[in-house]
């Protein structure tokens, strides 16, 4: 089977995570989106860790369809905060997941600390097969102290990878997915969805 016929549900209604996934897969798989599928819940996100966070999604969108699907979950975690926001990145400032609110209570929080070392952590969990699969991408940066960009998504104004002086609110769409945490992890999905359909033995996938 040739790969360019490999569908996958991403379970995200998302637009910036679909626009910046498929420019990390390329033209090689074909994403269907939630409201594709015509999933149009919002998904409960409840779990005390990124990685159940990720699994449930999958699992809910598996049972309800029975496609293969992977999902995502993303947290910041910030040294002097304890890892906080973490698991709560999204919602940090409230259920309606305003991502200037989030920045503002953790710009608030650090004031007046040295320490601004955070990472940013990516945990996907792929349905594929009636197996469950989990891939991991990790950066580390610093927080600044005030929003610099108007790229990216979420906390990117602020977070400054190890190494670079933008921050990837800054950095084109191409430049970030070099040396995102999303990208290092959708890359290692990438690579197994590639090893798997190229072996030939895939009908329906």
């Amino acid at each position: 089977m040739k790969i360019g016929f490999m569908k996958l549900v991403f379970a995200t209604n998302n637009e910036h995570k679909v626009k910046e996934i498929s420019h990390i897969l390329d033209n090689n798989i074909t994403l269907l989106s939630l409201q594709e599928i015509n999933i149009l819940e919002d998904i409960p996100e409840d779990e005390p860790l990124i990685e159940g966070n990720a699994l449930f999604k999958a699992r809910y969108v598996y049972n309800a369809t029975g496609l293969n699907v992977f999902a995502d979950d993303t947290g910041l975690e910030i040294e002097a905060l304890d890892g906080q926001p973490g698991v709560h990145s999204a919602r940090f400032a409230g259920e309606n997941k305003d991502s200037s609110s989030n920045i503002a209570k953790v710009l608030t929080m650090l004031k007046g600390i040295e320490n601004r070392k955070a990472r940013f952590r990516t945990v996907i969990a792929l349905i594929f097969e009636k197996k469950e699969y989990l891939f991991e991408g990790v950066i580390s940066g610093t927080i600044i102290e005030e929003k610099r960009g108007d790229g990216g998504f979420g906390y990117d104004p602020v977070f400054i990878p190890d190494g670079k002086k933008l921050t990837f609110a800054q950095m084109t769409l191409n430049e970030k997915n070099l040396i995102s945490h999303r990208a290092l992890a959708f890359e290692k999905l990438k690579e197994f969805l590639n090893q798997h359909a190229l072996s030939g033995n895939k009908e329906n996938i």
